[in-house]
């Protein structure tokens, strides 16, 4: 019997850890409701990867959390229902919506002198892909849908280690009669499962497999100047995301989203499931009430007390983009930013910590 306990424990641990299979039954299906929490760290590692690795992100710290809702298609209108419901072909068929994150809403409006709301996306989850087939937009008051002419595939199922694939989507959006215009996006989205282990955040340790998708995009307007129409491109950087995924979570356990800045990448977001917790708990545990950032507003420079010289900081703008960055020592020269409010991300020997300052 002793002879077999080893034997018995090596086995365990062998399938504690163990490379895994994520199929369509591990997402989230119409109805479903998943709690994500959000962090920040610029300095995330998101180049490890491969085989048999072991990721700790246990170190997060959690800034906000939201619901995400499944919403299924008996809560559409009747003309979404029309473009995405039981009456749409079977390619258009959506299993649920979502707010979208994939429109550029402020560009478009910075151009066309009418008022687009509430972007949505419209999802098709079968046994072999997660893929997006249209949007709907609030346009002056007006919901709208917009089919996809190519559906981008987002997932191929199933996944396992090494599997690669690529989803390309274009959507043709005429806001005729509303306005003489129109908005065209063509997105290729190339993905690859490019590793496996068990993975670590605040919300517990699972098995899980990575994927890495990088997403080129291309933008254009249609306005009308004088009477005549033309095509304006919208800029937009490369972006990727960098996803884990075990079984039967329903959504990412991680999900760090980047974008190319003058050739590096830039973290713009990160998040992961997560249970409830209490923010206003969380909050008073983690900022260290000795970190100070003054002075309160700065105009030339501004001096932080609490962190160690060699601190890494990184300075964000109201549209989340990083402004300036780099060691802490004496202080940090803001002269040359605009007046607007900011957001200072510290990397400290004991975490991450934010605060918000004004450029006066």
């Amino acid at each position: 019997m002793n002879k077999l306990l080893p034997a018995l424990l090596l086995l365990i641990s062998s399938a504690s850890f163990s490379q895994i299979t994520v199929t369509s039954s591990d997402f989230a299906v119409s109805g479903d409701t998943v709690r994500m929490s959000s962090a920040t760290d610029p300095t995330i590692d998101i180049t490890t990867t491969g085989a048999n690795q072991n990721w700790d992100y246990s170190y997060l710290s959690v800034n906000s959390q939201n619901v995400v809702d499944y919403s299924g298609m008996s809560g559409a209108s009747f003309l979404v229902n029309v473009t995405y419901g039981a009456f749409a072909p079977a390619d258009y068929h959506a299993s649920y919506f979502l707010p979208s994150t994939n429109l550029p809403i402020s560009q478009l409006t910075s151009f066309l002198p009418i008022s687009i709301e509430n972007p949505t996306s419209y999802y098709r989850l079968s046994g072999d892909s997660l893929s997006m087939v249209g949007y709907t937009l609030t346009i002056e008051g007006n919901e709208v849908p917009f089919k996809a002419d190519t559906i981008e595939k987002y997932y191929d199922f199933p996944l396992n280690f090494g599997n690669s694939y690529t989803g390309r989507g274009v959507v043709n959006v005429d806001f005729n009669p509303i306005y003489n215009g129109g908005w065209l996006q063509k997105r290729t989205r190339s993905s690859q499962v490019d590793g496996w282990g068990s993975i670590t955040t605040p919300y517990g340790t699972f098995n899980a497999i990575r994927i890495k998708h990088t997403i080129v995009e291309e933008d254009s307007v249609l306005v009308d100047f004088m009477g005549f129409n033309s095509w304006v491109g919208i800029p937009m950087p490369t972006s990727y995301v960098y996803e884990w995924w075990t079984n039967g979570e329903k959504d990412a356990i991680l999900r760090v989203n980047t974008r190319d800045v003058a050739g590096s990448e830039v973290v713009s977001g990160i998040e992961f499931r997560d249970y409830y917790r209490s923010l206003a708990a969380v909050a008073s545990v983690e900022n260290n009430p000795e970190v100070v950032v003054y002075p309160v507003p700065a105009s030339d420079n501004l001096f932080i007390d609490g962190v160690n010289t060699s601190t890494a900081y990184f300075i964000y703008d109201s549209n989340g983009s990083i402004v300036k960055s780099g060691e802490y020592t004496n202080g940090i020269g803001i002269a040359d930013l605009p007046a607007s409010n900011y957001l200072i991300i510290l990397k400290t020997d004991n975490g991450i910590e934010s605060r918000t300052f004004i450029k006066k």
